[in-house]
């Protein structure tokens, strides 16, 4: 027997190329994952045209007209204004709530994403803020990395679900049977750091929670050395590590460019060694594990980058395929609830400063 498809609903006109990426992004995925079906949202006079490029697909997906599209530079409290319930973006999230879609994905608005997203499909029970998780390129392979900047600061608990919430992810989209977690932090030693790191880390230690093994503090060097399989920090810290990340990146390629093309030897040099440089950016393109996924929220949304170009879209795809496909939302509902019952019984959750979300959950 076949499975059933895992459905994928896609905000066509997200991002900073719209159904001209888009489509041809979600024909390089159904390549990849032919039991895959579509449900794109947006102005069907802009899809159609490059849907018809692509037979197969068009034979598995289906066109829902919206003419009012969210913005790159809105404002997420203007997003939810002029495009909840209309807009390309909530309709695709929208579809996930009903059971329509299985996955949404978009290109656009992160801002307006999260806040739309939230308010559309809400949090998981017990989680107070939803993360952005992403696959970071490291020595070892591809870490996962949490919170890249849903929210700014989190508490000794909100650390603790990012941990749950990232091992579960790490397990289902790398393979992991046991993966380990660190907490990044200014230094390896349980003396240094913020208060809520330390209490964070107590918490890990003394819970031992059986799903994952909790490695300890690990500094930013070891992010890119894939010492642990899921880094856990919050939002704030997250994003600036990822932008410079980037930045970082961007800088080598250009000093390589520049070395590269400076004498006529570098030049022939450049020729004898382009695979390697081929292999180099192969490991280091960003396109390669493009899709930042929206952890916490009651429903699976992947963020895909704004300027990403298809090979990009359908990475975000294959991600949010995965992880319908093995189940991630149910598996991190029970180890969430498990890991919270474990901790209200030993009294740990409150210890960590957590007693009034343990009364509301009573």
């Amino acid at each position: 027997m076949k499975p059933e498809p895992v459905r994928i609903a896609v905000d066509a006109m997200g991002g900073d190329h719209g159904p001209n990426v888009i489509v041809p992004g979600a024909a390089l995925a159904l390549d990849a994952h032919p039991d895959l079906a579509f449900l794109l949202f947006g102005d069907e006079g802009s899809i159609r045209p490059h849907l018809a490029r692509y037979p197969r697909l068009e034979a598995r997906a289906s066109v829902h007209h919206t003419e009012v599209a969210v913005r790159m530079d809105d404002k997420p409290s203007q997003a939810l204004r002029t495009g909840r319930r209309t807009s390309s973006m909530w309709l695709a999230i929208e579809a996930v709530k009903t059971h329509a879609a299985d996955v949404a994905v978009s290109a656009g608005n992160t801002g307006a994403l999260m806040a739309m997203a939230k308010t559309c499909l809400r949090t998981l029970p017990d989680i107070d803020r939803p993360a952005i998780a992403a696959l970071w390129p490291t020595i070892r392979g591809n870490s996962v990395v949490l919170d890249l900047g849903a929210t700014i600061g989190a508490d000794a608990n909100q650390l603790v679900d990012l941990s749950i919430m990232g091992a579960a992810m790490a397990e289902v989209i790398l393979g992991r049977d046991h993966p380990t977690v660190g907490l990044l932090n200014i230094g390896v030693e349980e003396i240094k750091g913020l208060e809520d790191v330390k209490k964070a880390s107590k918490l890990l230690r003394e819970s031992a929670l059986p799903t994952f093994d909790y490695h300890g503090f690990v500094e930013g060097d070891d992010i890119p050395k894939g010492t642990v399989d899921v880094v856990v920090t919050e939002g704030f810290t997250g994003n600036i590590a990822l932008k410079t990340a980037e930045g970082t990146a961007k800088q080598i390629g250009i000093y390589l460019r520049e070395a590269l093309g400076r004498t006529l030897l570098s030049r022939i040099g450049y020729f004898f060694a382009r695979g390697a440089l081929a292999s180099l950016k192969e490991k280091i393109d960003p396109r390669k594990v493009n899709g930042g996924v929206f952890l916490g929220l009651d429903g699976i949304v992947i963020k895909s980058h704004g300027g990403s170009d298809a090979v990009a879209t359908a990475g975000a795809i294959a991600i949010g395929y995965a992880m319908a496909r093995n189940d991630l939302l149910s598996k991190m509902k029970n180890r969430l609830a498990h890991a919270h019952a474990a901790l209200r019984a030993s009294g740990t959750l409150e210890a960590a400063g957590g007693a009034e979300r343990a009364a509301s959950a009573s």
